[in-house]
């Protein structure tokens, strides 16, 4: 394959010449045989020596380009394959006949929408231009390819015939998401087929939609017409791992389906809710979530639609019980968001395993047993230390690492008493945890929300650790791949609404593994809603009516689209609440199950200032990073308490390094320094008072 591409000012293009090696650069061409070059942008363009055209980005004024749209216009007429990107579109524009205009502010993010035209589908592009393509002056032959969901700016063009296409935004993913690299496999079929004379008679836009056409994974019916009552499973009663982040789930749920005029039914046996608030729902059982009591509901109320994801464990438990018990079935109840085979699978950890592995995904190594024998077996050839986990299981309950065999014999007698199924984990204690807020469609159209980072690392519990959002020490490529990850995880087990995923990164590769996915709302997914303002429950419930994603507004602007992922210039904290000495018996030691009763949230332009206020936050009688609260105490952090932070603020006084404060807590090196600035600066203001 060879090929051609004009560079622009300092960027880069690219030429395909015919060899049987692939050169890439800038990640714009990743998985063909083809030979890279670079050409300057006024280089004389010979179509003998080339089979197609790739023209790169800018940036700059394509009014000002005429030497190289005159080039572009040879290459068209001679029928090469062009591909243009980001100036490059507007070139190609501009030598197709179109007019071009500079845009009040430009488009400037990794993070704007565009809609495709032959599929309806919006994706995140990443955008830095101030020009745009006037649409109404393009000529007949031409139509637009992706719009703007936004501002209706103009993203892409396409010949109706001819193999020529451009895209405004950046495909190739040096900045952003990867959802569109998959243009430049087009592109480089497109060459191929047309050096090899086949393919000729298929149109540039029926190969790109094709290329990102839908083919759902799960079967089932999208919801075509709004049920006419829905009967939503509420928070229950306020336990460890569950409080009123479900409450607030809850109601939001219940706002979003009185805007459509949709009766709404709740059963929450706790009446100091706000989802059971007279005059929110339409009614309201305080009676238990248990499957019993919520069919004998289901029989006097007969709704038509079920909201199970917005309750938490508990309710998405009960749920899938009566899924089993045939119940919904007898009552004509229709599960709405998503299928209840989807939770069951993420819940199920074989099952979970099995279906992460189909996409060539990894979980940690583990095994799923039903016995103490079975457990102490697969602990065997795991070999310890081992995670021992209960299935179906809220907040980590029940769950614990065992270094012997002693150990994993008293967890899993507690672990059976919660659940038949127990999990068997090789321990990746001081793997970085991170997590993603997923939303998607029915459509399949999909979004992260929010990323977030535990400052803990692996081995204790997601609520029990501190979480920095969004994360701090991912580099661009982890970000995305995981980001990448998380989208087609979502998309594999046909989630619709909103989905948790959790990841350990190890912190000295790229290797990560997939933890758990929480197909619901969870407390992630509060904590996401508060730090970004994307309201996740009032979405994921428009979202399980069968809406689309992008036709929903933003809630805060009113104008754009709810299609979009939220960008923070500012950093938040999120830190538990223990109330430990309320507890007799209860030892202080945190880990893999939840004992924290609640969390603050604390926002900054940077992190020692949103950590500061999330510890004094967290006790009033903290005064933040103090170094004088505890004494310093090696197995202290090596084996975390409620007090780890103030032992770790005595020991960087106590003038502990950096790296030996990172091999006794694991806690990645950036953190540990965001914390010794804090410390220093005391150091400083004593020195001066």
């Amino acid at each position: 394959v060879q090929g051609v591409v004009p560079w622009h000012q300092v960027h880069t293009g690219t030429a395909l010449h015919q060899t049987s090696h692939l050169v890439v650069l800038e990640s714009a061409v990743h998985s063909a045989d083809a030979r890279v070059d670079l050409v300057p942008w006024n280089h004389p363009l010979n179509v003998a020596q080339f089979d197609g055209l790739f023209i790169s980005n800018g940036p700059g004024d394509p009014s000002r380009c005429g030497e190289t749209v005159d080039n572009i216009r040879a290459v068209m007429r001679a029928g090469k394959p062009v591909f243009g990107i980001c100036l490059g579109h507007q070139l190609l524009s501009t030598a197709a006949g179109c007019k071009t205009f500079k845009m009040k502010y430009g488009n400037r993010g990794h993070n704007q929408p565009c809609i495709h035209h032959g599929t309806d589908r919006c994706y995140m592009t990443s955008q830095n231009h101030g020009f745009a393509v006037d649409t109404s002056t393009l000529p007949d032959g031409w139509a637009p390819l992706f719009t703007n969901k936004n501002d209706h700016t103009n993203e892409g063009i396409v010949h109706t015939s001819s193999p020529f296409f451009s895209v405004q935004f950046h495909p190739e993913h040096s900045a952003g998401p990867q959802d569109l690299e998959c243009l430049f496999d087009v592109f480089l079929d497109t060459v191929k087929a047309h050096k090899a004379g086949s393919g000729l008679a298929i149109p540039m836009s029926d190969r790109l939609s094709q290329a990102l056409l839908y083919r759902p994974v799960v079967t089932g019916d999208i919801q075509t017409s709004p049920p006419r009552k829905v009967l939503i499973l509420g928070s229950g009663g306020l336990s460890i791992g569950q409080a009123g982040e479900f409450d607030y789930s809850g109601s939001q749920a219940i706002k979003a389906l009185q805007e459509h005029g949709i009766q709404t039914v709740v059963i929450n046996p706790n009446i100091a809710t706000v989802q059971t608030s007279k005059g929110l729902a339409d009614k309201v059982y305080f009676l238990p979530l248990v499957p019993q009591y919520v069919e004998q509901v289901i029989c006097s109320e007969r709704p038509d639609g079920v909201l199970l994801t917005f309750g938490g464990q508990t309710a998405l438990n009960c749920g899938v019980e009566l899924q089993k018990n045939g119940t919904f079935d007898k009552y004509r109840v229709r599960v709405l968001g998503t299928p209840i085979q989807s939770i069951i699978e993420t819940e199920d950890r074989k099952l979970f395993a099995d279906r992460i592995n189909e996409i060539g995904e990894r979980v940690a190594p583990s095994a799923a047993v039903y016995s103490i024998p079975e457990a102490l077996e697969a602990a065997e050839k795991l070999g310890y230390p081992v995670l021992a986990r209960a299935a179906f299981s809220l907040g980590g309950l029940g769950s614990g690492f065992a270094n012997n065999s002693e150990e994993l014999r008293r967890l899993a007698q507690h672990a059976f008493a919660h659940s038949s199924q127990l999990i068997i984990d090789k321990s990746l204690k001081g793997w970085k945890e991170v997590e993603y807020e997923v939303v998607r469609d029915a459509f399949d159209n999909c979004i992260t929300v929010c990323n977030m980072e535990n400052v803990d690392p692996l081995g204790i519990h997601t609520g029990e650790s501190i979480v920095v959002a969004p994360s701090q020490t991912l580099s661009n490529r982890e970000y995305h791949r995981l980001r990448t990850t998380a989208l087609n995880v979502i998309r594999h087990f046909g989630v619709v609404g909103e989905c948790n995923i959790q990841y350990a990164l190890n912190p000295t590769s790229q290797e990560y593994y997939i933890i758990e996915v929480n197909a619901r709302l969870s407390r992630s997914s509060a904590l996401a809603s508060k730090a970004t303002g994307f309201p996740l429950a009032y979405v994921a419930a428009k979202l399980a009516l069968g809406l689309a994603l992008p036709d929903i507004k933003n809630s805060v602007t009113a104008t754009t689209t709810a299609c979009f992922e939220p960008s923070l210039d500012y950093c938040v904290v999120k830190i538990p609440r223990w109330d430990l000495s309320k507890f007799s018996r209860v030892s202080t030691k945190i880990g893999s199950s939840m004992k924290s009763v609640g969390e603050v949230m604390a926002v900054g332009h940077k992190f020692e200032e949103a950590f500061q206020k999330a510890l004094r936050m967290v006790d009033e009688n903290t005064a933040g990073f103090d170094p004088y609260a505890k004494a310093v105490c090696d197995i202290e952090l090596e084996q975390p308490t409620d007090k780890r932070m103030f032992v770790l603020a005595a020991a960087l006084k106590a003038g502990y390094t950096i790296d030996r404060l990172y091999e006794l807590t694991k806690i990645d090196r950036w953190f540990l320094h965001k914390m010794a600035n804090i410390v220093n600066y005391q150091t400083v203001l004593e020195q001066l008072t």
